[in-house]
């Protein structure tokens, strides 16, 4: 009869392989071209019926997808204009949202959901759900997440924080949208 392997050998070979697994989407998401992705805006034709024509009041546009922030889809994150993006695998933004950031910020760069979780309590002590987060700076997790409550955070009193907040509707939009494995592209 063989003998039984130690509960610590089991332990460190599963997270030697989830190790091995982010390393792996790690390396696949910063592979390949990354141009920037083209948004082309439809425009009435001459021959249209009056009916399809603007009328007069012009309908807010979205704010432009940034340059170079890769291809296919993905969430893309601005931390100068505190702003996420939804883009479609056609390169399309299908929703793009305000955020409130926490005091530490992603560096730029290509990254992917690691983790999701429905409901914890923030570092701020604040009720939070729909978390997604992404990577880690200075021992300080970053992802997404709303409040429970649709609350905006109040300024963070110096303490880091990872969470980069969003609203209760953009929250369930994200989470509907980011599965473990999406990419996330962070610009400046």
């Amino acid at each position: 009869m063989p003998a039984r392997l130690p509960s610590w050998v089991w332990v460190s070979g599963l997270t030697a392989g989830a190790t091995a697994a982010v390393v792996a989407l790690a390396v696949q998401a910063d592979n390949g071209p990354h141009p920037t992705a083209a948004v082309s805006k439809p425009r009435p034709s001459a021959s249209a019926p009056a009916s399809h024509k603007p009328s007069g009041h012009p309908k807010p546009s979205l704010p432009a997808l940034p340059d170079l922030s890769g291809t296919g889809r993905r969430i893309v994150y601005s931390v100068a204009l505190d702003r996420v993006w939804l883009v479609d695998a056609t390169g399309r933004t299908m929703r793009t949202f305000k955020v409130w950031p926490g005091t530490v910020d992603p560096s730029p760069g290509r990254y992917s959901v690691l983790y999701r979780k429905d409901a914890t309590t923030g570092s701020d002590g604040v009720s939070v759900e729909h978390i997604l987060y992404f990577t880690a700076r200075s021992g300080v997790n970053i992802g997404f997440s709303n409040a429970v409550d649709g609350s905006s955070p109040p300024p963070a009193k110096g303490k880091p924080t990872g969470g980069i907040r969003l609203g209760k509707k953009d929250g369930a939009a994200l989470w509907a949208f980011g599965d473990t494995g999406t990419r996330v592209t962070v610009v400046k």
